[in-house]
């Protein structure tokens, strides 16, 4: 069954840093794009960043600067490195993956379970 499993939330202070993590757990042929989304409460989700396989990356125009998005091919992990944060960057950071399970097959999403980042002082 494969999963998407976050890591590294927590509480910054405003001008800090915080990296989280997303690793795919189970077998799958390989990896469309993955990205992170985030949900402020009574907000809407919304898209921060997206890593394609091309390599292509796509931020949210109030992150970009300080957000970056990264990948470790070889553990299917990939990565947001989260700088100079704001307390408006607070919200529960949802992994998201497009993955091709088997070979021959549509490319299917999964998200992670969310992790929570909050920005304050």
């Amino acid at each position: 069954q494969v999963q998407l499993v976050e890591s590294g939330g927590g509480l910054v202070q405003p001008g800090g840093s915080l990296r989280l993590s997303c690793a795919v757990s189970g077998s799958i042929f390989s990896i469309n794009y993955m990205g992170w989304y985030r949900q402020a409460p009574g907000k809407q989700r919304e898209l921060v960043a997206r890593l394609h396989h091309s390599d292509t990356t796509n931020y949210a125009d109030s992150v970009k600067g300080r957000f970056t998005i990264s990948r470790d091919s070889a553990k299917n992990t990939v990565y947001l490195q989260m700088n100079s944060l704001k307390p408006e960057d607070t919200a529960v950071y949802y992994c998201q993956g497009n993955l091709y399970v088997r070979l021959g097959d549509a490319p299917s999403d999964y998200w992670g379970q969310g992790t929570q980042v909050t920005v304050s002082s």
